[in-house]
């Protein structure tokens, strides 16, 4: 007993220390007025925007496509030099020199110059120069023009700077085709996102109007004896759950919103409509996956672009392997020059000379380091064929998953449709027992739980089967051949 009183005081000391506990601020009531839906999210009009329209606005306003025509004017200025260096070179040059006065020497008076006497006439008288020097001009003038043939390099090294200018040339044409076909198919990504996001949005405010019915019904099975408050409470959770999901599906709508009008760069005060039905199935598609990897092979434009720079990588292997071998070429030079150095004495006058002549240049140097630079070349042209190929293998496996999906998306279309109508059944049967009072609020949770599931896999296949569609048609290469090509 005295145990028994010892613990009672000393639990009685410890209640009393303890502080008291925080008051509890009481939460907002849930409204149960319903929502307008707000049709416009659902509204389809002519001149909206479509799948379409998206991509080929994405295509042409791409950043990305723009640096690949930049890229492109610079493989053609390469293929423009190529051409110029098929022309002889010429050259021009003037010069004007004004020399240093000095005294020239002279050759004196003692000098012998030349004879009278006819040619074999014995001990013949000479004539004695009396004093002779150089002239000294001190103004110097030169105009001289020269032509240079590289005979040899015609047939070793042009020809393959301008085949490896070209091949870049051709790949840079298919980088600007896959960059575009890359922007279209990613607006159109971007486009049915955001269809997604309004349906969802829509569908958000659907499933708001049923819970907050649902919490009305409880309210009035509580006043009338039917429910117990635990029903209400529950119900008041889903009901702030659905506004809960209404606001992040506002917030999923304008990041989606966004990004379209990225991709589209159009001004962000602009404002976006739908053109496109979602409540009509798409067409079904006929294929075969190794007729569609086929096509892939033999049309994406990443597989040419690279196929192309490895043609050039070793056009260029060849140009400087022919560093090993001698160089020929042929020239003339015209020069006008006062005086002219070819002109022994010198006179201030302008006198014209021409040469003609060959040159025939070689060092044993040259070869080694001529190879060296070849082999780098093929090395990077065995590399572009190594990417090629593991390229052609993620091209399968592109093909193959996005045409699954075609198949799967079109599959679900039909399964959700079912489902759709099996949810809205169930969900109208339980809330007509549960108002009278003849199932559990648990029951109707449930079903709405079933039918907001229902109508957002409804959506997601509907968008599914046409972002399929979209995905499959950038793998097989058709939306690369929608792309217009830049012309040379």
């Amino acid at each position: 007993m005295r145990i028994s009183a010892l613990a009672a005081l000393l639990f009685a000391q410890t209640v009393h220390a303890l502080p008291d506990p925080p008051k509890i601020e009481p939460l907002p009531a849930v409204s149960t007025d319903l929502v307008p839906l707000p049709d416009e999210l659902a509204k389809v009009v002519s001149s909206g925007l479509t799948a379409t329209k998206v991509g080929a606005s994405a295509a042409n306003t791409s950043y990305e496509a723009q640096a690949a025509l930049a890229t492109l004017e610079s493989t053609s200025a390469r293929v423009d030099q190529a051409l110029v260096g098929f022309l002889p070179r010429l050259s021009a040059k003037a010069t004007y020199s004004r020399l240093s006065e000095f005294t020239p020497p002279s050759l004196g008076s003692g000098a012998i110059v030349a004879t009278g006497a006819p040619a074999g006439t014995l001990n013949p008288t000479p004539t004695i120069a009396a004093s002779f020097s150089f002239p000294l001009v001190l103004n110097n003038y030169l105009l001289q023009a020269q032509l240079a043939v590289p005979v040899s390099d015609y047939f070793l090294r042009i020809a393959k700077v301008y085949s490896a200018a070209t091949h870049a040339e051709d790949a840079a044409r298919f980088d600007v085709v896959a960059a575009r076909a890359k922007s279209s198919t990613d607006g159109k990504i971007a486009y049915y996102n955001w269809l997604r996001a309004r349906g969802q949005l829509y569908i958000s405010f659907q499933a708001q109007n049923d819970v907050r019915a649902h919490l009305k019904d409880a309210r009035n099975a509580l006043a009338a004896g039917h429910a117990s408050m635990a029903d209400v409470l529950r119900a008041e959770t889903a009901a702030a759950n659905a506004e809960l999901l209404v606001e992040r599906s506002k917030s999923l709508h304008d990041i989606t919103e966004k990004q379209v009008m990225i991709a589209i760069h159009v001004p962000s005060d602009e404002r976006l409509t739908i053109g496109e039905y979602l409540d009509i199935p798409p067409t079904a598609y006929v294929g075969n996956v190794k007729a569609l990897v086929t096509q892939a092979h033999s049309q994406r434009p990443e597989l040419k672009s690279i196929e192309l720079n490895a043609k050039a990588s070793r056009a260029n292997a060849t140009m400087l392997r022919a560093g090993r071998y001698p160089s020929l070429a042929a020239y003339g030079e015209a020069t006008y020059a006062n005086p002219n150095p070819r002109r022994v004495p010198a006179s201030n006058e302008w006198f014209p000379t021409w040469a003609l002549g060959a040159q025939l240049t070689w060092s044993p140097n040259d070869v080694g380091s001529a190879n060296a630079q070849g082999n780098e070349w093929d090395a990077r042209a065995a590399v572009l064929d190594a990417q090629k190929q593991l390229m052609r293998d993620g091209i399968e496996l592109e093909v193959t998953n996005a045409y699954n999906t075609v198949r799967e998306s079109d599959l679900a279309i039909t399964t959700t449709r079912r489902q759709l109508v099996s949810a809205t059944e169930a969900h109208r049967v339980a809330r007509e027992l549960f108002v009278n009072g003849r199932t559990t609020s648990t029951t109707l949770t449930d079903a709405e739980t079933d039918l907001l599931r229902a109508r957002l896999e409804g959506l997601n296949a509907s968008i599914e089967a046409r972002m399929a569609r979209v995905r499959l048609e950038h793998a097989t290469g058709l939306a690369a051949r929608q792309m217009p090509i830049t012309p040379k």
